[in-house]
């Protein structure tokens, strides 16, 4: 039993190196990060019910997703050339969209969720 669970806390070594690695060299996850502090903070100053909660966490937890898999994208591409190349370009241009499109899929929510709390304090 202790074998196993040693194993498995060991298989996310690579997944924290990537993760520290990404946080130290991306800026755009930077950003993204920053704004995932300032939606717990606001949710918690708004005291967000336990559902609301719920669709907060899974749209950040879906846009830094997005944001990894693109940095992972982007990384994969450049290794395999470093030249102007119409695909490479696509598959960059379609990662970044899937990042905006998860953002902006956030910030609506957010707005749903964080807006009519806040005008409600005016």
């Amino acid at each position: 039993m202790f074998c196993w669970l040693a194993s498995v806390l060991r298989s996310f070594g690579p997944a924290v190196a990537g993760l520290l690695w990404a946080l130290k060299t991306q800026l755009n996850l930077q950003v993204h990060v920053i704004a995932a502090v300032m939606v717990v903070i606001f949710g918690l100053w708004l005291k967000i019910a336990a559902w609301e909660w719920c669709a907060v966490l899974l749209a950040t937890g879906m846009v830094l997703a997005a944001e990894l898999l693109n940095t992972a994208l982007e990384v994969l591409a450049d290794r395999v050339t470093q030249e102007r190349e119409e695909a490479i370009r696509r598959v960059k241009d379609a990662a970044a969209a899937a990042v905006l499109v998860a953002a902006f899929a956030a910030l609506c929510l957010g707005i749903l969720i964080f807006l009519p709390k806040l005008w409600l304090l005016l």
